[in-house]
């Protein structure tokens, strides 16, 4: 049976213009540039640098006057039209040399290796096998893959049909190349090939066996076994870790073509102490100067002061008033922006004063996202981007904004303190350690303990976790 309900409800939603305004509060400053460039690009109502005053603009209005002209303003809006200054170089005279600037080109990595099957002889359809076995190494030097998904893929790809014997064989020749290594199908082929291209020494020769029979045990340290294994001294198990210490794991990753481009940082804040005070500003690039076009405001105005409109001029009408709102807003939400960006930083900054001024990370206070929202009265989510995408050059380095936050645990005397000092105190404790006797989980928890933190052995173990600390075990030399 149908009825009919009568139901309140409270509900809130964000517009499209505050879901953008958030998305350009988490840009960081190099992603802020790219999204201000694109905008100016797709808005002619929008531009860049100081607004010039109409008296300037419009010095000669009397001599203009006196001048009939006409203005076809529908071919000024124009997106075809380009004015020819702006295809034309005049910056050199017809007689300056031509200048390039030079540029290396060199051999990427798989071009390396497949240059060295040349010294091999190969019949085509090895050569095939070969060149495939190639292509399937990474960028470290590995080849991840299973022989018989390669045999499957030589037939499907390249009608090459042959077995996983055959594969074999033509690999054993591939992982003769250079670098030593390369071609490995794991970490424990990879270090056996680099030793046995090698002069064989006893050293060496122990080391093969080591990683030949008894890989885990050496992966895991467990030295004793070994040494009963191999009936050997600890001195002769300490040259053969040595010796395999020497060896490249990632052969692939020293090669001059294989190197990756990495991102560069560009600090969105600075924080610097002038005169025993800290200052803070937020950088210029995050802060551009922008205006509302005076020309598209004059076109609105002529067209909205016309008596008789036709449908093309009420399209220019809209399409003018709609590019000119989106200016209008983006800069207001770019001014917001440096607020909400300025509010944050400063309320963190003010936080934690104690480690700015002395760079000690156990002066850091603890701090949650909840903590700043309520000082600036803002919502936990805008601190959240914030902090998750903004770098701030300090004297100390440049740091992520998050790594300001913490949350906090008690020590023996009741205080409150951030678990960034714990941190900080067990990386002291652990590089101090002696490395024969490394200190286990247990004996971290009683070491904190004794200097007044109370910490279990677990908290201990993640934390040594969270810090990509090994265990104890794993921390051990000979």
């Amino acid at each position: 049976m149908l009825k009919q309900n009568l139901n309140f409800k409270l509900s809130q939603k964000l517009s499209p213009q505050q879901i953008q305004l958030m998305k350009l509060i988490q840009l960081p400053t190099q992603a802020f540039e790219q999204k201000l460039k694109q905008e100016i690009d797709e808005n002619p109502a929008l531009e860049k640098g100081k607004e010039e005053k109409e008296e300037d603009e419009f010095s000669n209005e009397e001599e203009q006057t006196n001048e009939e002209f006409d203005l076809n303003v529908d071919e000024y809006i124009s997106d075809d039209e380009i004015p020819n200054y702006k295809t034309q170089s005049n910056n050199y005279s017809a007689d300056d040399e031509e200048k390039s600037i030079p540029f290396a080109a060199g051999k990427s990595f798989h071009q390396h290796l497949k240059a060295q099957l040349n010294t091999f002889r190969l019949n085509e359809k090895e050569r095939q096998i070969a060149e495939f076995l190639v292509g399937s190494i990474d960028d470290s030097g590995y080849i991840r893959r299973d022989i018989i998904d390669i045999v499957d893929d030589l037939a499907f790809t390249d009608n090459v049909y042959t077995n996983t014997e055959e594969v074999e064989k033509i690999l054993t020749k591939v992982q003769q190349l250079e670098p030593a290594g390369v071609g490995a199908r794991n970490l424990k082929e990879c270090l056996i090939i680099q030793l046995k291209q090698k002069k064989e020494k006893t050293t060496r020769i122990l080391a093969i066996k080591i990683l030949e029979d008894a890989f885990d045990h050496f992966a895991k340290k467990h030295y004793k076994k070994m040494i009963q294994k191999f009936g050997i001294n600890e001195e002769q198990l300490k040259n053969a870790i040595a010796e395999i210490a020497k060896l490249n794991p990632k052969p692939g990753g020293g090669f001059a073509g294989n190197t990756k481009i990495v991102e560069q940082i560009v600090p969105d804040f600075t924080i610097r102490i002038v005169e025993d005070q800290l200052e803070l500003t937020l950088n210029s690039r995050n802060a551009p100067e922008l205006h509302i076009s005076s020309q598209y405001n004059n076109m609105l105005k002529g067209y909205v002061a016309s008596k008789i409109k036709s449908k093309s001029q009420k399209d220019a009408i809209f399409f003018i008033k709609q590019k000119l709102d989106a200016a209008k807003w983006f800069i207001d939400a770019i001014r917001q922006r440096q607020q909400t960006l300025m509010l944050t930083m400063t309320a963190i900054m003010n936080h934690q004063k104690n480690y700015f001024f002395t760079g000690d990370e156990r002066k850091l206070k603890p701090m949650i996202l909840k903590d700043i929202a309520d000082k600036i009265n803002m919502d936990v989510s805008t601190i959240s981007r914030v902090a998750n995408s903004k770098y701030v050059d300090t004297p100390y380095g440049t740091k992520l904004v998050k790594f300001f936050f913490s949350e906090s645990m008690k020590n023996d005397q009741g205080e409150d303190i951030s678990t960034k000092e714990i941190k900080k105190i067990l990386e002291t404790i652990i590089a101090s350690e002696d490395k024969k006797k490394p200190l286990t989980d247990e004996k971290l928890s009683a070491h904190l303990k004794e200097k007044g933190y109370l910490i279990a052995r677990r908290t201990v173990a993640k934390y040594r976790e969270q810090l990509s600390i090994p265990v104890a075990r794993m921390r051990k030399e000979m």
